[in-house]
């Protein structure tokens, strides 16, 4: 088999080695949803009223529910278990009494999430009570003790991999703040004890514990109670902690779906310095573009997805090809060949190792320097003992000199320069803001930076220049434009949310799709303020002048262009089909909606609005305009 050069040395996206597309299953999640389901989660959360009373079982189902849609998105590789404790019914691989692990067939206990286990969670509710059932673990004369039980179980399901490899994590849902309420003397205090150092066995094994309380309607949930001893919260963190647990809940609510890199190591670099001098570095993603998952092929009747298999037959004789195949490179008058382990080694350019070159002042590192996402690299001192204390040493004189280091990465596919820009910490009131460490920022080729090109009108015609009085509404028009406290992560990209909605409704057999917010739309009625349109017009007087609309139509000899022709005779027509309607009375009686977007177009080209948005935005601009 001749090799094809391109195919040889061409740069692979998809390599295992580059840090954008990397999500191995090292670095996946472990997760234990401990629900439970005693008689008093089946309460409801607000008096009967107009809306329909939901339970404490079901907001904890829910969310959950809706954290594995979720899931499914941001963290394929993750896993997940779902256990409910206070249930009539025991399942568990060690058989405890008032611990039930939910499941579905074709799944372990502790497993990636599939459409089918959260179709079965979505509806568990309507058949919970029959199969499994509800009822107190801890009551009085009995040593039973449920929710030790189920920390038991959730330690053992959580045996599965290395602490060092994966993240270990129980959730809890409850709205028993004493769970060991009914129980006196000797007894509860035993239970209560037993209880803790169990917890603190899991712990040890780098299992982290977090409560999601839910407040009962006749009583707030005190944390001090019991659970602030099982989690190890004093002063400031008990004082912290209701109102971060609830807007911990209100996220596993509501969250958007998008692909997250979360804060976890991508991969270990090996940073040599001098003179045989290497220390361990840890690299972490930071903002990366969201993009929609792989494409994985699945069979029309098992549903089960596809593997591929290549296989070689020889042209000679038919028969099937034993062994892997060699490449061959003619060269005068002999074919060379290789074997797939030296065309390995041929396309190795280093071993991967960041090797220091050098130091620069910090002003040489410009902006469109920084062509993609950084890494942000951290000492770790796992492997090679007194790394922390080199980089700090390297960090401090960095910071000190205002330098940066420059450094060659040797990625397989895509060998470069980096530099490696220290940050030093910042600390608020509310905690660290910034952490120390360095930026590894990838530096471009040569071919990567274009120099701009100014444009001219003609050669011997002037570049036109704003004057004073246009920079001064240019610049009111622009602070009525500032988004206070703008962040990345306001905005969900809309064609995203879609792609996964359609997803969901197909994996999950839903007859509707979900609604998608677009937050990307502008603020019509924010840019409809008074100081907002005055600032607008303001601008476009002082940079068009008053007689710009007649002079854009104008061409040549003063003969209309044939696109204001179009566009005159489109308003002509809006107008004349505007009348037609009786546009208050449609108003008043709420029949807007029963229009075609064409119709209610008609009104807006007539009185000049805008025509953007669907057709919920079109009626609110209508009624907006007609001050209803």
């Amino acid at each position: 088999m001749e090799i094809d050069p391109d195919d040889l040395f061409r740069d692979d996206e998809d390599d295992p080695d580059n840090e954008l597309f990397q999500e191995r299953e090292s670095t996946k999640e472990l997760v234990v949803y401990l629900v439970d389901a005693s008689p008093k989660m089946f309460t409801t959360t607000c008096p009967a009223g107009d809306r329909k009373d939901d339970t404490h079982f079901h907001v904890a189902v829910s969310c959950i529910a809706q954290s594995l849609k979720t899931q499914i998105i941001n963290n394929s590789y993750d896993e997940v278990a779902i256990c409910f404790f206070n249930t009539r019914e025991k399942r568990n691989l060690q058989d405890l009494n008032g611990v039930y692990v939910f499941n579905v067939a074709d799944r372990e206990y502790l497993d990636r999430p599939t459409a089918r286990l959260i179709k079965e969670i979505d509806n568990i509710e309507e058949s919970f009570m029959s199969k499994i059932g509800s009822q107190y673990g801890i009551v009085s004369g009995s040593r039973e003790n449920s929710l030790y039980n189920v920390l038991w179980v959730a330690q053992a399901l959580l045996r599965k991999g290395s602490a060092k490899t994966a993240d270990k994590r129980v959730l809890l849902f409850t709205n028993e703040d004493d769970p060991f309420g009914s129980i006196k003397g000797v007894i509860k205090t035993d239970m209560m004890r037993t209880t803790l150092q169990r917890t603190r066995d899991a712990q040890d094994l780098g299992i982290s514990i977090e409560l999601l309380p839910l407040s009962r309607p006749d009583s707030d949930f005190n944390v001090s109670t019991f659970y602030s001893d099982l989690l190890g919260l004093k002063g400031d963190d008990l004082a912290r902690f209701m109102p971060a647990a609830g807007e911990k809940l209100e996220d596993m609510k509501d969250q958007l779906r998008k692909r997250m890199f979360k804060k976890r190591l991508v991969r270990k670099i090996t940073f040599s310095i001098a003179n045989g001098l290497s220390i361990q570095l840890s690299s972490y993603a930071l903002i990366r573009p969201t993009l929609p998952g792989a494409i994985t092929w699945l069979d029309s009747v098992t549903n089960r997805p596809l593997k591929t298999e290549r296989s070689f037959i020889c042209a000679d004789t038919g028969a099937l090809v034993q062994g892997s195949a060699k490449r061959f490179q003619p060269y005068k008058t002999e074919n060379i060949k290789f074997s797939v382990e030296e065309l390995s080694e041929i396309k190795r350019f280093s071993t991967g190792h960041l090797r220091l070159l050098g130091f620069k002042p910090l002003n040489c590192l410009k902006e469109f320097h920084n062509l993609r996402p950084s890494t942000f690299v951290f000492p770790t001192d796992e492997e090679l003992i007194g790394s922390t204390c080199i980089f700090i040493a390297l960090h401090r004189s960095m910071l000190r000199l205002k330098r940066f280091a420059v450094a060659f990465y040797g990625s397989s596919s895509r060998p470069q320069l980096v530099a490696l820009v220290a940050q030093d910490e910042i600390i608020s009131a509310g905690g660290q803001v910034e952490p120390p460490g360095m930026h590894m920022i990838y530096l471009p080729y040569s071919e990567d930076i274009r120099n701009t090109e100014e444009l001219h009108t003609g050669s011997n015609v002037a570049p036109p220049h704003a004057n004073d009085d246009q920079t001064r509404s240019a610049a009111a028009l622009i602070k009525r434009f500032d988004l206070k406290d703008f962040s990345v992560f306001q905005f969900a990209n809309p064609a995203l949310q879609r792609h996964y909605a359609v997803l969901q409704a197909l994996a999950l057999e839903e007859d509707e799709i979900p609604e998608i917010k677009d937050e990307t739309v502008p603020d019509e009625e924010g840019m409809s303020r008074p100081a907002f349109v005055s600032a607008l017009e303001e601008f476009k007087q002082s940079v068009y002048g008053d007689n710009y609309e007649e002079e854009n139509d104008a061409v040549g000899n003063g003969k209309a262009s044939e696109t204001s022709k179009k566009r005159k005779a489109v308003s002509e027509n809006a107008v004349k089909e505007s009348g037609n309607y009786d546009w208050v009375d449609l108003a008043d009686n709420g029949k807007l909606k029963d229009l075609t977007v064409t119709q209610l177009k008609y009104y807006l080209t007539a009185n000049n609005l805008p025509l953007a948005g669907k057709k919920e935005a079109l009626i609110s601009r209508i009624l907006t305009h007609m001050g209803k």
